[in-house]
């Protein structure tokens, strides 16, 4: 090409490197056409990719509103303040009263004399008994009363057991030490390591369990202010500030604001879904160009497949507050859905789930059923059309770097016919100079 263009119109006057690039525009339309339908294939192949994703997030929410144990929407509520509960799917509806008799708490001993944190007050070792009758022989370096301290908190994780000194006057501190947990079975005892007394004998606060009373004599304790199970799937939480004798209600009953609201996330998600697709197969309008998946039937399917699921199966969702619009979206009426959750909370919500069989499915089971069979990463729908624009891609590809060498070689011979030509010419231009000049020399004669 450099060459070509280097004598381009020397002799012929002709921009010859124009004429051999208009003349490729011509010979490149094919290619051209190639490229542009590869765009295209590209474009929709991407499209497809976001609808496919969109679609797996649908076909995950669906999946989990079909399963039966979304549905055990009981709620523990408290009346009163000091005490927290909280349900879980195996609790059942009731309601009781509880009455605070007594917190957890720690067994502490407080060591009876006093010393300087330099004061030798142990041999080089101490013992710690727990509950259980083990005893721990804890070394205790120099024994001072700072190191008796340190070594007991260096055994913290092994005996359930921490000490601090407390600066009772200047340059005077007491050992207080404390198990980590509450509980009736949290005591343990501190002696030299001869077992004679430590620091001159303790003081001792022994741990305690909670107790709840829940009336006509019925108690219950825990060693530490969780009461767990204290009914089936009822556990009960009293808070360190709780008052003594205090009493509140704790009642166990259906929420349907839970799944009221996810149902409502589904009924989004999916309309969603619907813009995204109506949005993509738009035709082309004066104001408005046609949809990149204008034309395709995958998401057109999908489309009419997700509509359908309000209707089929278990019957119309329109007594639970779902329905179809005019627009072909759907619409959630939530007052509607919990009058009925509340008249028969089984009912309706056999109305959503899985099934024993898919015809018994019920609308968030049939959703995810549709949008799994359009977006399984092998098998879905979506995956094929995606790969059969993947396979047109990788072929026009390939059509497209053929004609790449095509039209090189074509360029060539162009730029050689019309090197060619420019030299032809200059030959014929140098014999035409000379010629010229023999005749200008001739003799003229009067």
């Amino acid at each position: 090409m450099a060459g070509a263009s280097s004598i381009s119109g020397l002799s012929s006057g002709l921009n010859t490197a124009d004429i051999v690039d208009q003349l490729m525009q011509l010979e490149a339309v094919s290619q051209t056409r190639l490229q542009t339908q590869q765009n295209s294939e590209k474009s929709v192949q991407t499209a497809l990719r976001a609808l496919n994703t969109n679609t797996s997030v649908l076909a995950s929410k669906a999946e989990a509103l079909g399963k039966p144990a979304t549905w055990q929407t009981l709620k523990a509520t408290v009346t009163g303040t000091g005490v927290t509960a909280a349900a879980t799917s195996s609790a059942s509806a009731s309601s009781f009263s509880v009455t605070v008799d007594r917190l957890a708490k720690t067994h502490q001993v407080a060591l009876t004399d006093t010393a300087a944190l330099t004061d030798v007050v142990a041999g080089s070792s101490i013992k710690l008994t727990t509950n259980d009758g083990t005893v721990h022989a804890i070394s205790t370096g120099g024994g001072t009363l700072k190191e008796v301290a340190a070594a007991i908190n260096a055994k913290s994780t092994e005996t359930g057991v921490s000490a601090t000194t407390v600066k009772v006057a200047d340059g005077s501190y007491r050992l207080l030490t404390e198990s980590t947990a509450t509980g009736a079975k949290t005591s343990f005892t501190l002696t030299k390591g001869d077992g004679t007394a430590l620091l001159g004998g303790s003081t001792v606060r022994a741990g305690e369990d909670a107790q709840i009373s829940l009336g006509v004599g019925i108690t219950a304790t825990s060693s530490t202010n969780t009461f767990a199970d204290i009914t089936p799937g009822v556990t009960l939480t009293l808070a360190a500030s709780a008052t003594i004798g205090s009493a509140v209600s704790v009642k166990v009953a259906q929420d349907p604001s839970s799944v009221s609201s996810s149902v409502s996330d589904l009924v989004d998600q999916v309309n969603q879904l619907l813009t995204t697709i109506d949005s993509q197969t738009a035709t082309k309008s004066d104001t408005a160009a046609a949809g990149v998946l204008v034309g395709d039937p995958t998401a057109r399917t999908l489309r009419n497949q997700l509509l359908e699921t309000v209707f089929g199966g278990t019957g119309s969702m329109s007594a639970l507050g779902i329905q179809t619009d005019r627009y072909g979206k759907l619409v959630f009426n939530a007052d509607t859905f919990k009058t009925a959750y509340a008249a028969d909370p089984a009912a309706v919500a056999a109305k959503f789930t899985a099934g024993a069989t898919p015809a018994a499915d019920g609308w968030a089971a049939r959703v995810a059923r549709v949008t799994k069979a359009a977006s399984n990463s092998t098998t879905g729908t979506i995956t094929s059309a995606i790969n059969g624009h993947t396979s047109s891609i990788t072929t026009l590809g390939k059509g497209i770097t053929d004609w790449d060498d095509r039209l090189a070689l074509r360029r060539e011979s162009l730029e050689r016919q019309y090197t060619a030509l420019e030299t032809a010419l200059s030959s014929l231009q140098s014999q035409s100079s000379w010629l010229s000049s023999q005749i200008a020399s001739l003799p003229t004669y009067s």
